[in-house]
């Protein structure tokens, strides 16, 4: 037998595993700097700058967090109109209607408002694209046209594959751009009056996607639209709790936002009554057109927002708006497909 070679031990085996394992430190680093690009992709707050690629910059502006509540919006105006079924035709019209509602029209919005907002982020949230330098104004106002332009133009392509005599979906488009405008931009800026600004905000995510999606496969009327701009009372509360992280800047401003005309306490408890209460109306009003079980599912996702709101909002609305959002939002949502589900089926 040969002799086989000696093992010499490490004198130093703490500094070998070290130059092997991963900080503890660096790690957490490494996951917080993912967590916040990734923040800042969606347009959340708690984000970071220093994005290069210009069209990830571009992304950012139009906020795709925000997109979800019109692009489910869409869909509760299909459940409510009654006539939606599940063909390849029908799907492919809800997708270019949440293409529509989402991308186009809803990115719109938030780079228009990022635009006449430049001030304010930075003070509130400097990490933001026109803030932080990240893309130039000029490029900025392009994108808003080509957002705008495509937004109509797709409007008026889904009242020519729907049949419209009417440009419905056109109208809405305009409608909704035309809000927008006046909600951001000076001289009216509808944002420095809280009620207003926080209203406006509500039935943009309510009604207009709403009509939209009904209009699609239905006949808008008149009910539908007075329900929904009703139900964007609710809505109302949800714009308001947007409006806590920015307190500070709006303060500084001038801007009346609820939390700042109001204080952070008692806008609190005007924000979670006010989604309460008016989804509560709702429900009463699926009673009295005998949609008793779909009044009952509407009332049992309510239960679930009260407990959220006292564990999360109303003992730090500062700190927890968006903890709170992410757990209380998807039964708010939910009872809006029940609401239009209850629609539909009633032949409202």
């Amino acid at each position: 037998m040969s002799e086989s070679t000696p093992i010499t031990p490490d004198p130093n085996p703490s500094e070998a595993l070290d130059s092997v394992a991963i900080n503890p430190s660096e790690q957490a680093t490494a996951m917080s700097d993912r967590s916040a690009k990734t923040r800042q992709m969606l347009g959340m707050k708690g984000a970071a700058s220093g994005e290069t690629s210009i069209w990830k910059i571009r992304l950012q502006l139009m906020k795709p967090i925000t997109w979800i509540p019109l692009i489910w919006g869409v869909v509760c105006g299909a459940a409510s109109s009654g006539n939606y079924t599940w063909t390849l035709e029908n799907v492919l019209k809800v997708a270019t209607c949440m293409l529509l509602a989402g991308p186009l029209m809803t990115g719109y919005t938030q780079i228009l408002n990022d635009y006449y907002d430049r001030e304010i982020d930075a003070i509130n949230e400097p990490y933001r694209p026109i803030p932080s330098g990240a893309i130039p104004l000029p490029q900025v106002i392009i994108q808003i046209w080509i957002l705008l332009i495509a937004g109509i133009s797709l409007a008026f392509m889904l009242d020519v594959w729907s049949g419209h005599e009417f440009p419905t979906i056109t109208a809405i488009a305009i409608i909704g751009s035309f809000i927008a405008y006046i909600y951001s931009a000076p001289p009216l800026k509808l944002k420095q009056n809280g009620w207003l600004g926080s209203y406006a905000l509500g039935a943009s995510y309510i009604t207009l996607p709403w009509s939209t999606g009904h209009a699609l496969f239905g006949e808008l009327n008149s009910t539908i639209v007075i329900l929904t701009m009703f139900y964007s009372l609710a809505g109302l509360g949800i714009a308001i709790v947007n409006d806590f992280k920015s307190v500070e800047g709006d303060r500084q401003l001038g801007l009346n936002s609820l939390p700042v005309m109001f204080g952070i306490t008692t806008a609190a408890w005007i924000c979670v009554v006010t989604i309460d209460v008016f989804q509560g109306f709702i429900a009463a009003y699926l009673v009295s057109i005998h949609e008793n079980l779909y009044a009952a599912i509407l009332v049992l996702l309510i239960i679930p927002q009260i407990t959220l709101q006292d564990m999360y909002f109303l003992r730090d609305p500062v700190k927890n708006d968006v903890k709170y959002q992410a757990s209380a939002q998807p039964f708010l949502v939910l009872g809006m497909l029940v609401t239009g589900l209850a629609l539909g089926h009633a032949g409202v």
